[in-house]
Order: structure tokens, then C-alpha cells, then sequence
């Protein structure tokens, strides 16, 4: 239920009046705004920080000299009993923060005082089926508006001074499994928003949205055989098959229910008018069920933002028999090669591996590793396509006379080498941070058939570490070379994103509830604050009134404790919450330290 008290309408009331008697006024966020999110310091309009989605940041009064005076200056509760996992990043615009909430709640909060300006509750139905934790990642601004995604699959846009809604879609059905997670992203003038629901037999896609009016422009499933279409003039009208004809990588009617859910969101890059999309597992992870590759399942998209067209595609995991997903961010960078610029695009995939792709048309230019062991896969091709280990896959469970097929041991486990948590590149060291974990799974395979609402897996698994003193690893990899620069551990799975700054830092929180920073040349740790929960969000960074604020949230939950088998057993202790920590290096540390 939405809470709007006459003290929060007050405030509001006051600070707008404030700012009409000093002749202040501030505009809403535009196209231009969120192109030049990366570059601008005193906002930060986009999720990502920029849409690209490099988590670089070109302020520098924070650096590894100041960074030991960063300082807490407030921290806003969340409240209430909804204390899940928070993997939210923040917005700020003109003073005020914009941030969500497990249980699709939205907060904005006045940054110079932590104080609330209002909250918006979404009124979820009972039987919402999301599959990996009540949580949400953020929202998107654009003009007045703060438009987030809710776990009943509907799109809402509320005003961004009183927090009322202008207008609300329906995504999809959340009865057959849908729901959204991800942060949109505003590409020209549209919101662009994938879908979750993998595990329930969905069908993935990605849509646009009208911003201003929430109209629908066009939609573009990510399943071989099902058809795209575009809205023109009002009038729905197709935009052709994804693909191509039904079934072509896939048996028999599987496609129908496919999976290759769009869970995490996309990423835009201006140079190619190109989105880039992940998308997840098909459906069922049983394999034998459904023989081929299924396109375009645990894929890179990349899409035509006007169209939705697909003009190009690049699978990590063909056959995915593992619960691979192929969601994790395609992150745009130029590089120098020979003397010519390489227009380049990075993923750390949840398979362990690691690519660098021509982000014009698609193209392998090379893969590596990222995790220090693996079973699955003994390598990449020469078109980046994996070399599987013959012994790898799950067996069929037609082979036995059980209900089980034959187990294997399974290493990254399904939760992946990487997960959803963002990395980041730095455009001073040109390296990528990635949070990773080192953790390995028994996997068998079952019968199974698909009924709408309910889970369509056919698989059971067991999830374990692979050493005593640590899962989580950041590392810093070098794209060029496949090397590695340096390593952080962490006895617990690293679950939150990354930031990385022109001063010469990597900000990363950890599930035992610490923000650190760590020097982004050599790995040195410069700073560690305890928030009191696991952090499973992503830290940003911004200037406001000369000075340099760090916010990140804090809330300990995600799929972890929910999927982690006796990795959840070795995390249990850690505490849950619901809290926005900002920080702040004060005008007068900043001045000692020259």
C-alpha cells in the first residue's frame, strides 16, 4: 500500500517551494541526460552509471590517499518486516536519491539530510512467483518520472516529487511465473525492460515502452520460432519470426515454453545504436529433453532499439545443460590493437568464462577462463563456442531404470562463476573488476513436463565450496591477455556490484556486510566499514556541493540462502536488513590531504 503521510507532503511541498523562491528549478532528466550519465559527476541517471554499464566514475577528490577519511553521513531504513535480499543501486538527481526496495517498494530521500520525501508500496498479489528472492534492482528517471518494474510483471511510473503514479502496465502474466527485477533502462525516449521467470517455463523477451505515456512500441521474444511485433499507429503489426522458423534448434513444440528470460536487463551503446541483452536457461535444465541449441537461449543479444530486431547473436552455452544462463552484462570498451581501435564488448559468463566480442556485428576475438577450475568445458573454439568435457553433462534419465539420471560433478556450480552482480571497467587501468565466486555442484537430471505457474526444472543439485577459506574472489582481469592483475577472497559468496573511479579505487561490498575499497593498480584494501547486513547491491558515486558521496545499500538475501545447499548452511548466521548507507569525504580531509 502506497504511504504518502501530510509531514512527508510537507516536506516535499516546502522544498519545492524553497527552491521557487530562490529561482531554482530543475528539469527533468533527458536523453541527453542519461547519454551522458558516465561522464557527468554532481547525478547519476542510469543504472550503471552510465549506459554502457562500465561502473567507471571520473571523479577523483576520493582516491587511495583520501579514501581513509570517507565518512558515513546518514543511513535510511527501509522499515517495516521485508527485510530480503536488497540488490538495489541508487539514483540521484538534483539532490534527491531514487531507490527500490525488496517487495517492489520505491523510496526517494533527500541526500543532504537522509530524510524520507516519500515511499511507494506496491500492492502485490498473493501467489507472485519469483524465483530468486523478493528483490528489485532500481529505477529508471526520465523527465519527472521514476519508473520501476514489480514482481506481478507491471511497469509503474510515478511522479518523482510526490511519488503518485502517472501510469501502470502489465507487463505479463505473473500466474504463468513472470515477474521483473531488473533496473529499465531508457534508450531515446523508451523504457526497455526484459522479464524474469526462467525457471517456470516463460518465454523471454524484451519490450519498449513510450516513457512518457507507458504506450507500448514494440516487442521482441528471445525464443527461436516466436514472433516479434511493432505498434504503429495504435495498430499491432507482425515484425517477424526471432530466428526464424519454429523448431529449428529446437524439438518438437519445446520452444512454446523456452525459457531464455531476460532477467538482468540490457546495457546501450551509442557508437552502434545497439542494446545488448543476456538471456537465460532454457527450459527445462534437463538437456536430453530438448536436443539442439536452443536459440536463443544463454545468448548475447544484440537489438535494434527502434525495432527490437535482433541483428546479431552470440551463444556462451549451446545446449545449456547446466543452468548456465547467458544474462550477465555485455559491457561496451575501446581498445588499442596495432594501432587501430577495437570497438570491443566484455562478459564474465556464469560458465566460467570469460569473452571479448566485436561489439559491431558479434564476432569472437577471444575467451578465457576467469575461475580457477572447471569441469564442464575443457575450452573455447575458434568461434568462441565450448569444447565439452565428454564426461560433463548430466545424465539422461532415460539411461537408468531409476527416476535419476546418471550425477556429475559440475564446476562453476549453476550459480555461476559470475552471477548477476555487475562488473566494472576502469578506463585508467583497462581492466575489469569482476565479482566471482569458486564453488561446484552434483547435478543429476529428471523427468519433468511443463505446467503453467509451476516450476519447470527437471534437475536436482547439491552446491558446495571448493576450498575452506573462501568463495568469493574479486579479480582483476586484464581483457586484452587473459590475465590476471590481482585477486581479493572472501569466505562468502560474492553477491553485489562493483565501482571502480578515476582516483584510483574499486568499491565492492561483501555478504559479511562490509564496504571496501581497494587500490585498482595492485588490489591493496584502503578502506573497510562495517553496514551491519550482508551487501548484495551496488555502490555508486556522485558530487554534490563539492563534495565526493558514496551510497550503497545494505540487506542481506538474493538466491544464496535460497538455492546455496550447504553453501546457504555456511552463510545462515549472517544477518538480514534493509538500509541505504552514504558516506561522504568532507571539504576539509579533502584539503589536508594536498
Amino acid at each position: 500500500m502506497k504511504r504518502f503521510s501530510c509531514i512527508q507532503g510537507f516536506a516535499v511541498t516546502t522544498l519545492v517551494a524553497a527552491m521557487s523562491m530562490t529561482g531554482v528549478t530543475h528539469a527533468g532528466v533527458t536523453d541527453q541526460d542519461i547519454l551522458n550519465d558516465q561522464a557527468t559527476t554532481e547525478d547519476v541517471v542510469s543504472y550503471g552509471m552510465g549506459l554502457r554499464g562500465q561502473r567507471y566514475s571520473p571523479l577523483t577528490k576520493l582516491n587511495v590517499d583520501t579514501v581513509k577519511e570517507l565518512r558515513p553521513v546518514w543511513a535510511f531504513s527501509f522499515g517495516g518486516e521485508k527485510q530480503r535480499g536488497q540488490e538495489s543501486q541508487p539514483m540521484v538527481k538534483d539532490g534527491v536519491m531514487y531507490v527500490t526496495a525488496s517487495y517492489s517498494r520505491v523510496f526517494a530521500i533527500d541526500v543532504a539530510t537522509g530524510d524520507e520525501l516519500w515511499q511507494y508500496d506496491a500492492r502485490l498479489p498473493d501467489g507472485i512467483m519469483p524465483c530468486c528472492d523478493v528483490i528489485n534492482r532500481g529505477v529508471a528517471l526520465y523527465g519527472d518520472l521514476v519508473i520501476f518494474g514489480t514482481l506481478d510483471a507491471k511497469l509503474v511510473a510515478l511522479d518523482k516529487d510526490s511519488g503518485k503514479v502517472v501510469w501502470k502496465k502489465t507487463v505479463e502474466d505473473y500466474k504463468a511465473g513472470y515477474s521483473l527485477t531488473a533496473a529499465p533502462m531508457i534508450v531515446n525516449g523508451k523504457v526497455i525492460t526484459g522479464v524474469s521467470g526462467g525457471e517456470f517455463g516463460v518465454v523471454g523477451k524484451v519490450e519498449a515502452y513510450d516513457a512518457t505515456t507507458g504506450d507500448i512500441l514494440w516487442t521482441r521474444p528471445t525464443v527461436e520460432g516466436h514472433m516479434g511485433y511493432v505498434w504503429e499507429n495504435g495498430k499491432k503489426v507482425e515484425a517477424g519470426i526471432s530466428g526464424g522458423e519454429a523448431g529449428r534448434t529446437w524439438p518438437g513444440d519445446m520452444w512454446k515454453s523456452g525459457g531464455a528470460a531476460t532477467w538482468l536487463g540490457g546495457t546501450y551503446d551509442a557508437d552502434t545504436n545497439l542494446m545488448f541483452f543476456g538471456t537465460g536457461n532454457p527450459a527445462p535444465w534437463n538437456s536430453h529433453m530438448r536436443p539442439g541449441d536452443n536459440l536463443f537461449s544463454s545468448s548475447r543479444l544484440a537489438i535494434n532499439p527502434e525495432n527490437g530486431k535482433i541483428v546479431w547473436h552470440f551463444q556462451t552455452t549451446p545446449h545449456d545443460g547446466w543452468d548456465f544462463d547467458g544474462v550477465n552484462e555485455l559491457i561496451s570498451f575501446d581498445y588499442q590493437d596495432g594501432g587501430k581501435t577495437v570497438k570491443a564488448a566484455a562478459t564474465a559468463d556464469r560458465n566460467g568464462f570469460f569473452y571479448v566480442l566485436n561489439r559491431e556485428n558479434g564476432d569472437f576475438i577471444r575467451g578465457f577462463p576467469f575461475v580457477d577450475k572447471m569441469t564442464w568445458a575443457t575450452g573455447l573454439d575458434d568461434k568462441g563456442r565450448p569444447i565439452l568435457h565428454p564426461e560433463g553433462r548430466p545424465g539422461n534419465p532415460s539411461d537408468t531404470e531409476g527416476e535419476k539420471g546418471k550425477s556429475v560433478v559440475s564446476i562453476p556450480s549453476f550459480l555461476g562463476g559470475k552471477n548477476w552482480m555487475p562488473m566494472a571497467y576502469s578506463q585508467d587501468t583497462e581492466l575489469f573488476y569482476v565479482p566471482s565466486n569458486e564453488w561446484g555442484m552434483d547435478i543429476w537430471n529428471e523427468a519433468t513436463a511443463y505446467k503453467k505457474g509451476a516450476a519447470y526444472l527437471g534437475a536436482g543439485f547439491t552446491i558446495n565450496a571448493l576450498n575452506d577459506d573462501y568463495i568469493g574472489v574479486l579479480r582483476a582481469m586484464d581483457p586484452k591477455t587473459g590475465k590476471e592483475v590481482w585477486r581479493y577472497k572472501n569466505f562468502a559468496p560474492l553477491w553485489g556490484g562493483v565501482l571502480t573511479t578515476k582516483g584510483g579505487l574499486v568499491f565492492m561490498g561483501n555478504p559479511e556486510g562490509y564496504l571496501l575499497a581497494f587500490d585498482a593498480k595492485t588490489g591493496e584494501e584502503k578502506y573497510k566499514f562495517n553496514t551491519g547486513s550482508g551487501i548484495v547491491g551496488s555502490p555508486i558515486t556522485w558530487e554534490q556541493d563539492g563534495e565526493q558521496y558514496v551510497s550503497v545499500v545494505s540487506g542481506w538475501g538474493g538466491a544464496v540462502p535460497l538455492w546455496g545447499g550447504e553453501v546457504a548452511k555456511r552463510v545462515k548466521h549472517l544477518n538480514q536488513g534493509g538500509t541505504v548507507w552514504t558516506f561522504k569525504l568532507p571539504k576539509s580531509a579533502e584539503m589536508a590531504a594536498r
